[in-house]
């Protein structure tokens, strides 16, 4: 056997592992995205979650932060009365009690507020993606995505080539996805961390020296929540794209396309603040939350 038969049989193997790899991911992960990145109310619909936060005043979470109302309401009359010897100036009494009233009637609702949030968040993303399937007669989602992105750069046939432009931006596109699935599983999971620490977010606002938390919070519990509007915004302009056009141009499109989901959240965190779920930006970001 001479050096080119090795060489193409070489060549031919590469080709055939990489297109088996890259078809298995357009097969199994783009759906799961979808399921990942349109976020409803119902990621709240567990049981073990409603027995985490509490369903009642005397349960889980809520049951922690109404009990520590009482040492809220302590450091308070502490610092009044040393508001006297000291000469300072605390709030007023009549301004901390209705504080008290308010937020922790807030507190023992906030599962409700942060349901209803993320409720009409996923609906402004729905209207969104209804748009598209108006425009464009297709389902604006992740698995349509990926029936067009093949029809721009395909793996599916003998002539795929790794080594040629259309398998890099292939390839591109692959560990793309990668990124995406595990930045927005990593969302996934945080938006329900932050419905858990929603009640301590309303306990904050009983003080002005701890206030600082709820307002951290907020920020950082939105610019999660917004990300999925402006994913389903770049879906959209995706889907504007002529994939029935072959050319290098309408390709390096696609690509950046993917690129543009990929550092949606890079992009969230720097017009609103907040932190990022972005795995390329490393685990130190997360120190943004207390910021």
């Amino acid at each position: 056997m001479d050096t080119n038969n090795i060489i193409a049989i070489i060549t031919t193997t590469i080709n055939t592992i990489f297109s088996n790899l890259f078809s298995s991911i357009d097969n199994n992960l783009y759906g799961v995205l979808d399921d990942i990145i349109f976020i409803s109310k119902d990621i709240l619909n567990s049981s073990y979650f409603e027995k985490f936060l509490g369903t009642s005043a005397t349960e889980g979470i809520l049951l922690i932060c109404n009990s520590l109302i009482i040492g809220f309401v302590l450091y308070y009359a502490l610092s009044l009365l040393f508001s006297y010897i000291s000469f300072s100036s605390p709030m007023r009494p009549s301004s901390f009690i209705l504080r008290v009233i308010i937020f922790t009637i807030l507190l023992n609702f906030s599962y409700f507020i942060c349901e209803q949030i993320i409720n009409l968040n996923s609906n402004i993303s729905l209207a969104i993606r209804n748009v598209g399937e108006n425009i464009f007669n297709k389902n604006i989602s992740f698995s349509t995505l990926i029936q067009n992105l093949n029809s721009v750069v395909s793996v599916e046939g003998e002539s795929f080539n790794v080594f040629s432009l259309d398998g890099l931006l292939k390839g591109f596109i692959s560990l793309g996805l990668f990124n995406l699935v595990f930045t927005y599983a990593l969302r996934y999971i945080m938006i329900k961390i932050f419905v858990l620490l929603a009640p301590f977010a309303f306990l904050s606002l009983f003080l002005n020296k701890t206030a600082w938390f709820f307002q951290a919070w907020l920020k950082s519990f939105l610019s999660l929540l917004f990300v999925q509007i402006v994913i389903s915004l770049i879906l959209l302009l995706t889907f504007a794209l002529d994939f029935s056009s072959n050319d290098l141009f309408n390709k390096i499109l696609c690509v950046g396309s993917i690129y543009a989901l990929i550092k949606a959240n890079g992009f969230i965190k720097e017009l609103m603040g907040g932190i990022t779920t972005d795995v390329s930006f490393g685990l130190q970001n997360f120190s943004g939350l207390l910021r």
